[in-house]
């Protein structure tokens, strides 16, 4: 197929993709300084986590095919053994959206929804929402793909999540956002884990 005029243009222009190069570096710079922010934060917090679980495990992850968009993101801590789960996720997408994800599944469930229902108003109105993906592997948000943890859905959000296998609350940030363009990718993970942090304290 013959490339348009467009897209030849894009091909050809070095400096797009110079500009690319120093942007991805520069969230790589920032995930590492999340990894040092909430190593610190959760230092000393007692968590409800599942058997295995390592609190100093992580992984960084750059890709280009998330939906067709770039992608980088820093899983702190990770746990993903079988269908345990337990891992904080700070992912920026390219075009999209900041999310700091908290994802949840496998042995300790019981005690995670418990902890939503009775924690429920110290989660609710903290821009946090409920996935309602088939899958822990969605990050679109929005109606049919989240639901937003507000004080006056604690019925509606409670029957979701006592049919479902596995857990995912996320906070979305638009790329705009003053504090992403300052570089406050870390303070912002902080504090949505800070927001998150009752449904998984022991």
């Amino acid at each position: 197929m013959p490339f348009t005029p467009d897209e030849i243009g894009l091909l050809a222009d070095a400096e797009l993709f110079r500009r690319k190069a120093a942007i991805t570096a520069k969230i790589r710079a920032q995930l590492e300084a999340t990894l040092s922010a909430l190593k610190s934060e959760l230092s000393g917090i007692r968590l409800v986590t599942p058997p295995g679980f390592n609190p100093d495990t992580h992984q960084l992850v750059k890709g280009e095919h998330l939906e067709d968009f770039p992608f980088q993101y820093l899983d702190y801590p990770k746990h993903f053994d079988g269908v345990n789960k337990f891992t904080i996720r700070t992912l920026v997408w390219w075009g999209h959206h900041v999310s700091c994800a908290l994802i949840l599944e496998g042995a300790e469930m019981r005690r995670y929804k418990k902890h939503f229902v009775d924690r429920f108003h110290q989660l609710a109105g903290q821009e946090l929402e409920l996935s309602l993906a088939p899958t822990l592997w969605e990050w679109k948000r929005g109606e049919g793909y989240t639901l937003p943890i507000t004080h006056d859905r604690k019925a509606r959000l409670a029957a979701v999540l006592a049919e479902r296998s596995f857990l995912k609350i996320i906070r979305c940030v638009p790329l705009p956002d003053d504090r992403i363009r300052t570089g406050q990718l870390p303070q912002l993970s902080c504090e949505s884990v800070r927001a998150m942090l009752p449904l998984v304290a022991s």
